[in-house]
């Protein structure tokens, strides 16, 4: 890049393409975590099963993680503003037929579409901004707005989705995306420019397909495992899965262009930066779904009430996400990393307190104290992967990292929320699959009422308890693996996603920083 491109001053267009792009990104994020206060509202609505209400829940986050690599290689190759298009038009589809969808089958389509939609969009979004702000400083302050939009969507969608089902239907929560889905595809064309990659690597279709196919497999045979016991079919399904699985990993060894670089995973940081990505997340998404519920109808309290209630818990989260690499410069990324899950730990510890008589106060604790933590995951984790691979691995290293923490949005629903629905089956009355399937029944005894809220309490308790054994594992493997040293000399501050800035006493740029674009299969410097 010449010394004219990078010392070239963004004017209006820059930062009206950047508001431009927030739009997308704030949808996505907030399409995560938007069902989590409206699945009572769902179920009362829809009647879905057990499993057909948590995949209601997480078949979005599968299909974002899934296809997230595979999304990066297609718009590097034929075009990333071409894709973004695509990808808006079909989350907008996806959103209107959610709205008004008739039964449960036809949400979960509708939300699997939108997570295609969103897996082609967040890979792009990125390299489109690059294009907008060549100066480095400015861009280093606009991708800081886009981390911090996407963390505060990703904590927010909980809030956003309470306040808009205390005036309008369950649907609402994804008609509201149309509005900035339609301004895009108006303004997107005049303000952003098309990007492409010099060299893009071939995309294995066999390989999307397996990996898609096998994860969706495992987890459906997981939830029908715990919804509706042990079948033929949930051993047939998860057995399939697992080979399916099986021959994705040998078929990326043998690829020059492999969705997933398995042998990064023989570096332990790296290992425990991917991990770390997947944990929290998981963490995140059960705790948000089942408090949500514990909230509305376990104590029955509004859910406007309860949308606020998830409030401190959001700032946290994204104040957190900005003072991070702040933090990581005083303390290192060891320190924070250990920080990171003892606040996560200790944060779902506090939901064991709760009861069906009350338990407000330690739920609030629960969500700022664990905040904390999903903070400091949410911008660490890229970074610290990138920085533990040979430079030439860092395009796959970054993939790997965001893919981690999409599979772990979905996985926390899929894995703990069946355990909570596992034990809700085991210990409730047997009246309904679910709480809010049992409470629509009418003449209920107080009994029976008692008993199945108790049911429901306790799964959430084993969720939080088994998320906390994970994180406090986690976090005594870091402190064996992770030197307190980086091995790395370069100390690198990082928002979200792919950009980073990269301190080294060669830079010229006038900061001290050098800034680097890591995309999946390569490296350029800006």
């Amino acid at each position: 890049m010449n010394e004219q491109r990078v010392s070239h001053r963004p004017g209006l267009r820059a930062w009206l393409g950047l508001l431009v792009i927030l739009g997308p990104v704030l949808l996505v994020a907030m399409d995560g975590s938007v069902l989590f206060l409206a699945m009572p509202k769902v179920t009362e609505a829809l009647s879905p099963t057990a499993d057909q209400a948590l995949w209601i829940l997480d078949v979005y986050g599968f299909a974002v993680g899934a296809l997230l690599i595979s999304f990066g290689s297609i718009g590097d190759r034929y075009g990333r503003l071409k894709l973004l298009m695509i990808g808006a038009a079909a989350f907008g589809i996806g959103s209107a037929g959610a709205s008004f969808a008739p039964g449960p089958e036809l949400l979960i389509a509708f939300r699997a579409l939108m997570g295609v939609a969103g897996a082609t969009l967040l890979p792009s979004v990125l390299a489109v901004l690059s294009e907008l702000f060549t100066d480095p400083h400015r861009r280093a302050r606009a991708i800081g707005i886009f981390a911090a939009t996407f963390a505060a969507g990703f904590a927010l969608g909980p809030v956003v989705g309470g306040q808009l089902l205390s005036r309008f239907w369950w649907g609402s929560v994804f008609l509201v995306n149309l509005p900035v889905v339609v301004l895009f595809l108006v303004l997107a064309p005049v303000l952003l420019r098309e990007v492409r990659a010099p060299r893009a690597g071939h995309v294995d279709a066999w390989s999307v397909l397996l990996s898609a196919v096998g994860l969706l497999l495992t987890v459906y045979a997981v939830k029908h495992a715990a919804t509706e016991g042990l079948t033929a079919t949930s051993a047939g399904a998860g057995i399939a899965g697992i080979v399916i699985l099986g021959w994705f990993t040998r078929r990326q060894g043998r690829l020059r262009y492999p969705l997933i670089d398995f042998g990064l995973f023989r570096d332990r940081v790296f290992t425990i930066a991917i991990v770390t990505g997947l944990l929290p997340l998981m963490a995140w998404s059960a705790a948000a779904y089942l408090g949500g519920s514990y909230l509305q109808s376990v104590l029955g309290l509004p859910v406007l009430d309860a949308a606020l209630l998830a409030l401190p818990g959001a700032a946290v989260l994204t104040v957190t996400c900005l003072v991070t690499p702040a933090l990581v410069g005083c303390i290192g990324k060891r320190a924070a990393l250990l920080t990171c899950h003892f606040c996560v730990a200790v944060g779902l510890l506090l939901l064991v307190p709760t009861s069906v008589s009350g338990g407000i106060v330690w739920y609030i604790a629960s969500t700022v104290v664990a905040g904390l933590g999903y903070g400091i995951s949410f911008s660490v984790v890229a970074d610290t992967a990138v920085a533990a691979v040979p430079t030439e691995r860092a395009g796959s290293a970054a993939a790997l990292a965001e893919t981690s923490n999409e599979i772990g949005n979905a996985l926390g629903i899929a894995l703990l929320g069946s355990l909570a629905a596992l034990l809700f089956r085991i210990q409730g009355p047997d009246i309904a699959d679910t709480l809010s399937g049992t409470l629509q029944i009418p003449g209920l005894a107080p009994e029976v009422i008692s008993d199945a809220k108790t049911a429901f309490v306790t799964g959430l308790h084993a969720a939080a308890v088994v998320a906390a054994i994970l994180h406090g594992t986690l976090g005594f493997l870091t402190l064996r693996w992770m030197p307190k040293t980086s091995p790395v000399q370069p100390m690198t501050v990082r928002s979200p996603w792919r950009r980073t800035w990269t301190r080294r006493p060669e830079c010229d740029d006038g900061d001290g920083f050098r800034h680097v674009l890591r995309r999946g299969g390569g490296r350029g410097t800006s």
